[in-house]
């Protein structure tokens, strides 16, 4: 009979086989995505370049935090160094391009498309299914064109030399509306975390409502990724379609990037491997995207017009930039999994 300790020590091993294999596979996927990027960085739009740009600041992470402890270790971060350095130059020739086909959109998120303004996770929670919303609204309550002005006046990209962090009644009023389904959501949550990366520390200033007067901005992410994580799992029970698996990717990237870690499950990894296309390394390929999110988005109420971009090969620029990014993601969790001072709170 194995002593409890031999046992222990047989349990990690295999369990630090594992997270090998499972990196392996992540920097396989990413590797590809990459090639595929430095292929197509002129023709890729500025959501999917934005979800390319988070990929280089997490790789960035992974290379400076990667557990030197065995050969394969030390040969894992050399494919990782090695991402790193191709999206430098393919970005660059990106955002060049962006600059003279969007120039308008480029100057307006030109801030998030650097490595710096990303911050990742230094500690690890869970979401709450006691804060999910006991009926969700049929309509989205989201509209690109004011979702896009309340961003940049976060940004101070709404004019030349704009002053930041001005947040408007009718941005609040938006940003903080609870019930919004979808894409709303994901974006609802998207304008706290830009708000917060940006240092609008006081975003909430000017919200007089009683019932809100405690809820800071971590609350309100806490709120949202915990209805993302409800909208997911009532995904994976109904099954996948090509019509929901970016919203199902999409949402794994923003609260894992918020820090909630029971979004990095193995099992939704697998389902985003397994949709890459194995050939091109993109994601999406042959879907007729500006007629799914019409038909996922179109309400009688309201319609959340989605900047997308179906590439020549039949591949998504959105769901591309997003599956990278959330894979980039994938990674650094499972290697500050080794880390206990970032395991999730209790």
């Amino acid at each position: 009979m194995l002593r409890p300790t031999l046992m222990l020590l047989i349990l990690s091993s295999a369990i630090h086989s594992s997270r090998q294999e499972i990196i392996d596979d992540i920097l396989e996927s990413l590797s590809k995505g990459v090639t595929f990027f430095e292929k197509q960085c002129k023709n890729i739009n500025l959501d999917g370049v934005v979800g390319y740009m988070i990929l280089k600041a997490q790789l960035q992470e992974a290379t400076r935090s990667w557990p030197n402890s065995d050969f394969l270790s030390l040969f894992q971060r050399s494919i990782a160094v090695s991402l790193v350095k191709k999206l430098d130059r393919s970005l660059s020739h990106a955002i060049t391009s962006l600059q003279e086909t969007d120039p308008k959109y480029y100057k307006e998120f030109e801030p998030i498309l650097d490595t710096s303004f990303w911050s990742l996770p230094r500690e690890w929670s869970f979401t709450d299914p006691t804060l999910v919303y006991s009926s969700t609204r049929s309509a989205e309550c989201y509209d690109e064109q004011q979702g896009d002005k309340c961003m940049t006046l976060l940004l101070g990209t709404w004019k030349d030399n704009g002053t930041p962090c001005i947040v408007t009644k009718s941005c609040r009023d938006t940003m903080t509306r609870f019930g919004c389904p979808h894409y709303s959501l994901s974006h609802q949550l998207l304008y706290f975390m830009i708000g917060k990366m940006k240092g609008c520390s006081r975003m909430l200033k000017g919200d007089m409502r009683l019932s809100r007067i405690n809820i800071t901005v971590e609350h309100y992410q806490r709120i949202y990724c915990s209805n993302m994580m409800k909208g997911n799992q009532e995904i994976v029970s109904n099954g996948f379609s090509a019509q929901i698996q970016d919203i199902f990717i999409e949402n794994i990237l923003l609260c894992g990037l918020a820090g909630f870690s029971d979004f990095y499950k193995p099992d939704w990894l697998q389902h985003i491997l397994a949709w890459q296309d194995k050939n091109l390394g993109c994601f999406g390929k042959d879907e007729d995207y500006s007629e799914m999110f019409e038909e996922f988005l179109d309400t009688p109420h309201k319609r959340v017009k989605r900047r997308e971009k179906t590439l020549k090969d039949g591949c998504s620029s959105h769901m591309t930039g997003v599956a990278m990014s959330a894979l980039g993601g994938y990674l650094n969790f499972y290697l500050a999994e080794q880390d206990i001072t970032k395991r999730p709170l209790i």
